[in-house]
């Protein structure tokens, strides 16, 4: 077959864009390693699966997968406004809460206009704002935390949207009520401030945000809040891609005025209805989670890493040289995730597991690091 080359016209902010870097099966990179029973900790899922009550609920949906699925996610979304104390018409479905990542800046942020973001955090913000011709301003975090103060200095007049990540991802740092308070209300008028909590249902500390509260008061802020939550966290519904925006009813029907129709399945939204009520699911993560982080910790400090404080289901762990270490433990079966791309080559960002997954790893850790 004769392939002929063909002049492709591409915008330059397209051009100049990385492609998000997919990971790559557990099942070939065993093949390629010559490996089995592998373990995940790089991406930040629920070890102890979805709820059971999701399963079930997706079990009664098989066969009616030839129809479309509630364009406009009747159920689900009255039953997370009840959950929220907010009206049906303040929250927007997504392809998980990266598509409303999208939808807020195809919708907001023109050519030339900027989004402000910590830096590092997730890394999902900076690449479709260049792809909508927008302006990413990357805000140093202090201390590995978002920096509030940094990021009020940086507002210009073409800034749109700023996103803060709380926990942020892939630190795992957060910032606390009254921090958010001081940096509300000193917001300019217009401003869009999307708070990212993604994890939040993992954070034990007592000073966190009730950010829904911007949104229920509008007096609080002179800017535009929006809320993202997900489903695929904790609630273990990450293969499905379902998650949530929560703001004032204008700002969501501005969404819908570019959202796609049909764009949350009808597998996801069934799982998400069950997964709600699932509090033991959720109680059980909760607690997997921070007996994980109590007894990692505890076992890296031993060995002589140190481990930055965290909110989410994950943390970072300043291990030296990043790359080798990540590299060798690959070669034996564990893998995670490591951080040159996020700027932080002496730091691995490592998922919280089951028990039996966590001391995996320290074993792992403890045969590896021996010999680097």
């Amino acid at each position: 077959m004769t392939t002929t080359l063909k002049k492709i016209i591409v915008p330059e902010a397209i051009e100049k864009l990385i492609p998000y870097p997919p990971g790559k099966p557990i099942e070939e990179l065993e093949r390629e390693l010559g490996i089995e029973g592998s373990i995940k900790l790089a991406s930040n899922e629920n070890p102890l699966g979805p709820s059971p009550k999701a399963i079930e609920a997706i079990s009664t949906e098989l066969g009616t997968l030839n129809r479309y699925p509630d364009g406009s996610g009747f159920y689900l979304k009255r039953r997370l406004a009840k959950e929220l104390g907010v009206g049906a018409d303040s929250i927007a479905l997504g392809n998980g809460s990266n598509e409303i990542i999208e939808l807020l800046i195809r919708t907001f942020v023109s050519t030339g206009d900027e989004a402000l973001m910590g830096d590092p955090s997730f890394a999902v913000y900076p690449l479709v704002t260049a792809a909508a011709g927008g302006v990413s301003v990357e805000v140093p975090l202090k201390d590995l935390t978002i920096d509030l103060d940094a990021i009020l200095a940086a507002i210009t007049g073409r800034t749109r949207l700023i996103f803060l990540a709380n926990p942020n991802n892939p630190t795992g740092t957060a910032f606390g009520a009254d921090a958010l308070k001081a940096f509300m209300a000193k917001l300019p008028e217009g401003v869009i401030v999307c708070m990212d909590e993604a994890y939040f249902e993992y954070v034990r500390t007592k000073d966190y945000p009730d950010s829904i509260e911007y949104i229920k008061d509008g007096s609080l802020t002179k800017a535009n809040v929006v809320v993202l939550r997900t489903f695929s966290k904790i609630y273990g519904l990450a293969g499905l891609r379902i998650g949530y925006g929560v703001s004032s009813p204008k700002l969501i029907n501005y969404l819908d005025r570019v959202r796609q129709p049909f764009n949350a399945g009808s597998l996801g939204q069934s799982a998400a209805l069950a997964a709600i009520d699932d509090i033991e699911h959720v109680e059980r993560s909760k607690r997997c989670n921070s007996d994980g982080i109590e007894f990692l910790f505890a076992e890296l400090a031993a060995l002589g890493f140190e481990c930055v404080p965290t909110e989410a289901n994950f943390f970072l762990v300043k291990v030296g040289d990043g790359k080798g270490l990540y590299n060798a433990l690959l070669k034996e079966g564990v893998i995670v995730r490591p951080m040159q791309g996020y700027g932080l080559p002496q730091y691995l960002r490592i998922t919280v597991g089951t028990m039996d997954e966590n001391r995996r790893l320290v074993e792992t850790l403890k045969k590896v690091s021996a010999g680097l």
